[in-house]
């Protein structure tokens, strides 16, 4: 009597719990983190409640990579369990949440806890149009003298006012145009007293900093001095510095 062959039914493979609570407490961290801005900017937080998010957010982030790492290991290819693209892709959204909180707070320990950047720490270009906009804002216009001026001179040594070889009527417009390109909004243009004042708005916070440009003559032309000021915080990662540069190289090309 001949038998047929036995048929073998596999049962199908089931998706690890652990490589979905990894996936899932991943994308919540990631969106924490990057849900802080947009709920600064919209008004549902305010500045505490931007650092608890990222906080959280970070931790999150950090906790779900390492459960996601072990799911993958769980779920590797040949495994009994399915969900080795869900862990690789919740290890990576862990690490974003965790990294970019991380990469911030190491930037705020390399940054000098100050937040008012000029070309010219012992006349900084002042402001005038620009004071009724900061009503309200924790940080003052008046220059806080050498106390900040060592500081900047240590940590940013670069920057300097510029020099340019041209007529002041010509420096100007090619200082108003710059400040344009970068994509300032103009607040003021004063070409008799060469005073430019705009604003800078930052992308995922929507923190508004001031600048102020002065354009004075110089024996080889005109000088050209930047003051770029947070409205918000005793530090500022460096941004108006980095500001400054960018302003700087615009100019010159």
């Amino acid at each position: 009597m001949a038998l047929s062959n036995p048929l073998t039914i596999m049962s199908p493979q089931k998706t690890s719990v652990i490589a979905i609570v990894g996936f899932v407490a991943a994308v919540f961290g990631l969106l924490m983190v990057s849900g802080a801005g947009p709920a600064y900017r919209l008004g549902l937080v305010d500045l505490t409640g931007v650092l608890v998010l990222m906080r959280w957010g970070a931790w999150m982030g950090l906790g779900a990579a390492a459960f996601a790492l072990v799911g993958a290991w769980i779920t590797r290819p040949g495994a009994q369990r399915r969900g080795f693209a869900l862990t690789l892709t919740g290890a990576v959204a862990g690490a974003v949440a965790f990294g970019v909180p991380f990469a911030l707070l190491q930037s705020s320990k390399a940054s000098p806890p100050i937040h008012d950047i000029t070309t010219d720490t012992e006349n900084p270009p002042r402001f005038v149009a620009i004071i009724a906009l900061r009503q309200g804002s924790p940080n003052s216009v008046e220059y806080q003298g050498e106390a900040v001026a060592g500081r900047q001179r240590m940590a940013y040594p670069d920057i300097r006012p510029v020099t340019l070889a041209e007529s002041p009527d010509a420096a100007f417009k090619r200082a108003l145009t710059a400040a344009r390109d970068i994509g300032w909004q103009i607040v003021a243009a004063v070409p008799a007293q060469g005073r430019i004042e705009a604003t800078d708005t930052t992308l995922w916070f929507g923190f508004k900093d001031d600048i102020v440009v002065r354009v004075t003559p110089a024996a080889a032309g005109s000088r050209i001095d930047v003051r770029s000021v947070s409205r918000l915080g005793e530090g500022d990662l460096g941004k108006n510095a980095a500001r400054i540069r960018a302003y700087v190289r615009r100019l010159q090309q």
